[in-house]
């Protein structure tokens, strides 16, 4: 398995099909059918906002997407839906994806969803994509990494716990249950560096002259 960061152009098309693949049940009403759906994600997927993993056969089965203040890796503005959608589905999709969290802070790295390949999974490919993202957020200087998992992926909450990572809070959706297919979203969080900071030592008086 090779890990690298950056999704490289001929891989784009199958990134969005694993997109799909796991989270198309969460958004299969705002972004569906699943045709429509890939070649929205194709078409607006940020390649340098992704890790990726690769068999030993160089076929992507696994990405792990984040954000920065520049995007994330799967985002998208009007324009963009509707190309796909036409004006009036841009219109309401629009709206509804809004519902979704979107915030990027400045103290914690955030990530933007963890994919494998159903065939893929239980081989070890998502922690070692966990702690890619890891490497990548030390390396620009963060602290601490943050992501969102829904109450209904708890075999994605399971593995987030078993890497380090704490719940922090737990927001409802309300009414948009109906749409997204789930009640909650918690958010959780990970130290890049979990030892403590060393603080500076203490300064000691020189004992008195005495003569």
């Amino acid at each position: 398995m090779k890990i690298s960061v950056g999704i490289p152009h001929q891989d784009r098309e199958e990134a969005a099909a694993l997109y799909w693949e796991a989270f198309g049940e969460k958004l299969y009403f705002v972004l569906g059918p699943k045709y429509r759906a890939i070649r929205f994600i194709t078409s607006v997927l940020r390649a340098d906002h992704g890790v990726c993993a690769h068999d030993e056969n160089g076929r992507l089965v696994g990405v792990a997407g984040f954000k920065t203040s520049q995007g994330a890796l799967v985002g998208g503005e009007f324009h963009d839906l509707r190309r796909i959608y036409g004006w009036t589905g841009a219109a309401v999709r629009i709206a509804l994806l809004a519902a979704l969290e979107t915030d990027v802070e400045n103290e914690r790295f955030l990530m933007d969803g963890l994919f494998v390949a159903e065939e893929a999974r239980g081989q070890g490919i998502g922690t070692a994509l966990l702690d890619a993202v890891t490497a990548e957020a030390k390396r620009r200087g963060y602290r601490q990494i943050r992501l969102d998992v829904v109450d209904t992926n708890t075999r994605a909450k399971a593995l987030y716990r078993r890497r380090g990572f704490a719940e922090i809070k737990t927001a409802k959706i309300g009414v948009m249950r109906h749409v997204f297919g789930f009640r909650t979203a918690t958010a959780m969080v990970r130290d890049i560096y979990p030892e403590p900071i060393s603080a500076p030592a203490a300064k000691t008086s020189a004992p008195p002259r005495t003569t």
